[in-house]
């Protein structure tokens, strides 16, 4: 345990340590590298792929994370004469690269993500292809999979259509700088600032996102705030944590996505292909969100309705928004996680409950999501008019092994933030910060600090506590190895 004195606890051995624990390989296998110096020495070839669209004139840009180097999608949009906005997302081509039973491809099979723990990413695919050939880097010709639609006034997207082009990435943008700029709360990326084209084609991509978010929110699309955080660090260090906040920008790469994966799902639909479908099923413990409102005054319907949910979270937020995070947290766990599953020709998938859409696959991340390489196998086949290249019960296989290694993801990254949190917080021992109580059980009592944001149990005052009781709480000590934070009331 730390006496309130800075430490130097191994971080990235501790990720690597969980990453094991909970069923990864993080180290790639033999003959990984002789497979990657051989596509590597074919990397400037583009293949050969008949009918290929020349898509490298249009101004399409990235928006992601600060540090995100491994760029999986890409957007451009147009206004066209009847007041829709049609969007297209470019999605890196990996399986051009990365061939179906490779070693590098059943090395991903097993991994299915990419890992983020904060202090270190342990990439599904070798960072020289997701970071490098694979990724769709500024100022690179690349091949991609395109989707497509036109969003009307009302947010609906319609004449979906998928194709393969080729594309060049003329901005890689990031979330914070572009949010900002466009909530009117920051200046223009020097980027946006340097090219009114540019500026003009992102205006107009915020736009589409808008009414997309406002139309799945009428239908009954979730609008939560469970709060992430990242460390900031410094010489493999964390000296601070720094919470992540949602924008405009963020928004508008969510929205696209769910219309292009949607979009992706239909067209499997119609040609009557098999499929992985990413669901969360109709909550089974819907009684309880229903104690849970009514204890806050509200009456939710007896079965399970996404839109008088979403009305309900929508009240909460402005009448408590300190408790919110809180109350969207709970949410989620009582939805239950998310899970893929195979959905067979003229099969009706069970839909996501959440983002209140029923035709929903992963299509656009296949450099990070082992599920989404898949189905761009499967859009690739039958774009070729090929065989599919994987079974009914091979897709059920993937499917079940996905939602477990997933679940396993969220266990290490879950791990890493206690230990990171107890790293940074070691040198503040004695020092009072302000908190809520978000949990009261047999085990003891937990509260969570606003500042910075982190979760710990009252080990001295805590008795007649209850959920919700804003405290200032004084920390006593932390545990990096086991995670653990104390406090005293």
């Amino acid at each position: 345990m730390s006496n309130g004195h800075p430490i130097h606890f191994n971080l990235v051995a501790a990720a690597h340590a969980a990453m094991i624990e909970h069923g990864f390989q993080p180290d790639y296998p033999a003959g990984t590298d002789s497979e990657l110096a051989a596509i590597q020495a074919h990397h400037a070839e583009m293949p050969a792929v008949a009918g290929i669209q020349d898509l490298r004139k249009l101004l399409w840009s990235s928006i992601d994370n600060d540090t995100s180097r491994d760029l999986d999608q890409i957007e451009w949009a147009e206004q066209l004469p009847d007041g829709r906005i049609r969007v297209l997302i470019g999605v890196a081509d990996v399986d051009c690269r990365v061939h179906q039973d490779t070693i590098i491809d059943s090395h991903a099979k097993g991994e299915t993500t990419s890992v983020y723990t904060g202090v270190k990413v342990f990439p599904m695919l070798p960072s020289e292809l997701s970071e490098g050939i694979t990724s769709l880097n500024e100022n690179e010709d690349r091949i991609a999979v395109v989707i497509e639609y036109a969003v009307d006034q009302a947010g609906t997207a319609s004449d979906g259509n998928a194709y393969r082009a080729l594309v060049r990435n003329r901005a890689q943008l990031a979330y914070n700088a572009v949010g900002a700029w466009l909530e009117g709360k920051g200046p223009a990326p020097a980027k946006v600032a340097a090219n009114a084209d540019l500026a003009s084609q992102l205006k107009l991509q915020d736009a589409a996102a808008q009414r997309m978010v406002g139309g799945r929110f009428q239908h009954g699309a979730l609008d939560l705030e469970t709060i992430e955080t990242r460390p900031v660090m410094l010489a493999e260090q964390a000296i601070e944590i720094a919470r992540l906040e949602k924008n405009r920008a963020t928004s508008l790469i969510e929205e696209f996505m769910v219309a292009a994966n949607g979009v992706i799902a239909r067209t499997f639909e119609a040609a009557n292909v098999a499929s992985i479908r990413r669901i969360v099923r109709t909550p089974k413990r819907w009684d309880r969100i229903v104690e849970m409102a009514a204890n806050l005054g509200t009456t939710l319907p007896a079965e399970p309705d996404s839109k008088a949910l979403n009305d309900f979270l929508v009240a909460q937020k402005q009448k408590d928004p300190d408790h919110f995070p809180d109350l969207s947290l709970a949410t989620v766990k009582l939805m239950g996680p998310g899970e893929y599953v195979l959905v067979k020709p003229n099969e009706v998938s069970p839909g996501h409950f959440g983002l209140a859409v029923q035709d929903y696959t992963h299509s656009t991340a296949p450099n990070r999501r082992f599920p989404d390489m898949v189905t761009q196998r499967l859009m690739k086949a039958w774009l070729a008019k090929a065989p599919q290249p994987y079974s009914a019960d091979d897709l059920n296989a993937i499917a079940v092994h996905c939602t477990l290694m997933e679940d396993n993801a969220r266990k290490v990254e879950r791990e890493m933030q206690k230990r990171i949190a107890a790293v940074v917080l070691a040198k503040r021992i004695g020092q009072s910060f302000p908190a809520i109580v978000t949990g009261v059980n047999k085990y003891g009592t937990f509260v969570r600090t606003l500042d910075p944001h982190v979760d710990g149990m009252v080990v001295s005052g805590g008795k007649g506590l209850d959920v919700g009781d804003k405290v200032t709480v004084k920390l006593v000590s932390t545990d990096p190895q086991r995670g653990f934070i104390d406090f005293a009331v």
